[in-house]
């Protein structure tokens, strides 16, 4: 194959340009052909498109002798949670997260809830590549069973929860596929709940379905409006969680990440925490001050399970939202992550903006430049070659995922997207002088090696 099927965070575009049933025909059948017997789970999160390639993909995981589960609309986490509850050889979750509607995706996970690393996608990739699948006789092909096993996943968030007081909460759920457990999942615990947006419908007419400072403004005036303790925004397929304070206001995810980790680290002593390259130092800060450690890996949620397995760590995140809580499964999940920080706070009696207010707060700036993707592995070779040329007084660089370089109270991260023709950069720096003369060198040499290796 000439180009990567999977991005950092399954596979993922336009639907019948990038994403057609046929790839999705030939997904199925090399999952099937790989693992031969067994079952696969299936969910979908609320686009339209979604039971088109669902069709696709059990006609090909049948047509090899797989049987599978069909979950119907349910949020990614718990499409990777029942493949383990389930006993399923692999789990597929149908869904293109926060992207706009005409984008749809795939992603696969594995018997431990975890999504599939660089050698399962390799692998699957080989198997598409050259064909090679191994297609069942006529009488003993696959069976599709049409389950509803969401109380499975309630259950479980019921039992992990013990929530002591009767929060006032606000979800957004952005018709997004929370739309199928949010309500059942607050009720258990006693929530006095407000829904916006929890029509399920792909089109998606609330906008686009990620949690942002921009989308998170009519949360914020709702929360405010109906005095509620707090709010919470949820993208489209789940896996993804921003919270909004008792004001309405939006906290930079990073510091709120952060505050997080610091806290689960003083439940545990002296755990490792796993986040990614971007992320800012200020993790680093509290969660040393807790008695832990930060191990730092690749962006994607693939990466930080990986990490968080291989380390033994106790909690692992990002700061788009996607936090991973390994007591319970290996998945970034939304709904779950409101709930642990709703725990957080009761046990520290404090309000959201109260959790937040010793996490320091420095100026991070993110930016991207257009660069197709079959540029992307020169540019970032040129860039090894003569950061020096643009940036001195380097303590340390790191190659973990695209090139990071360290200075004294600041740092530099320069990586192609997994995810859009584009390389980003991300500055951090203590003073607001030095990141934005940081980040102006940085669009500048990655502009100048552009133009350089046409």
């Amino acid at each position: 194959m000439s180009q990567r099927l999977f991005g950092s965070s399954g596979i993922r575009g336009v639907v019948n340009i990038e994403v057609t049933p046929a790839l999705a025909l030939r997904i199925g059948m090399a999952l099937a052909s790989h693992f031969e017997e067994g079952t696969a789970t299936v969910g979908t999160d609320t686009r339209g498109t979604g039971q088109m390639l669902e069709r696709a993909l059990v006609a090909g995981l049948n047509s090899c002798g797989t049987d599978v589960n069909l979950l119907g609309v349910v949020p990614t986490p718990v499409t990777a949670y029942l493949t383990r509850e389930l006993r399923s050889e692999t789990g597929v979750a149908i869904s293109a997260s926060h992207n706009p509607p005409q984008y749809n995706g795939l992603k696969l996970f594995d018997s431990s809830t975890m999504a599939y690393t660089e050698e399962g996608q390799q692998m699957i990739e080989a198997l598409i590549g050259n064909g090679n699948f191994k297609l069942s006789e006529w009488d003993n092909v696959g069976a599709v069973s049409n389950i509803d096993a969401r109380w499975m996943y309630i259950d479980t968030l019921s039992d992990n929860i013990d929530l002591d007081r009767k929060w006032r909460v606000v979800c957004d759920l952005f018709n997004g596929a929370t739309c199928t457990i949010a309500s059942h999942v607050f009720e258990n615990l006693s929530c006095d709940t407000i829904l916006l947006n929890s029509q399920p419908d792909g089109s998606f007419p609330a906008g686009e379905p990620e949690p942002t400072p921009k989308s998170l403004l009519h949360l914020g005036k709702i929360v405010r409006a109906v005095n509620a303790d707090i709010g919470f925004g949820f993208d489209g397929d789940g896996d993804r969680m921003m919270p909004v304070d008792k004001e309405g206001n939006i906290h930079k995810p990073d510091r709120v990440l952060a505050a997080y980790a610091g806290y689960v680290v003083r439940q545990r002593r002296r755990a490792v925490v796993v986040t990614h390259v971007g992320t800012s130092m200020c993790i680093e800060e509290k969660v040393k001050e807790a008695g832990g450690t930060v191990v730092r890996t690749k962006v994607g949620d693939v990466s930080i399970a990986t990490t968080l397995r291989e380390h033994g760590a106790v909690f692992g995140g990002e700061p788009v939202g996607a936090w991973i809580h390994p007591e319970v499964h290996l998945c970034p999940d939304g709904v779950l992550s409101a709930l642990k920080l709703l725990k957080a706070l009761e046990e520290d009696n404090k309000t959201l903006t109260e959790f937040v207010a010793d996490v320091p707060e420095y100026p991070l700036f993110r930016a991207k430049i257009p660069c197709p993707n079959v540029r992307k592995a020169g540019v970032m070779e040129t860039v090894k070659e003569v950061y020096q040329e643009s940036f001195c007084d380097v303590l340390s660089i790191s190659v973990v995922d695209g090139v990071r370089l360290n200075f004294e109270d600041s740092w530099v991260l320069i990586r192609p997207s997994g995810t859009e023709p584009v390389i980003r950069i991300t500055v951090e720096a203590k003073i607001e002088e030095v990141a934005q003369r940081l980040m102006d060198r940085s669009q500048r040499l990655i502009k100048d090696i552009l133009v350089k290796i046409r």
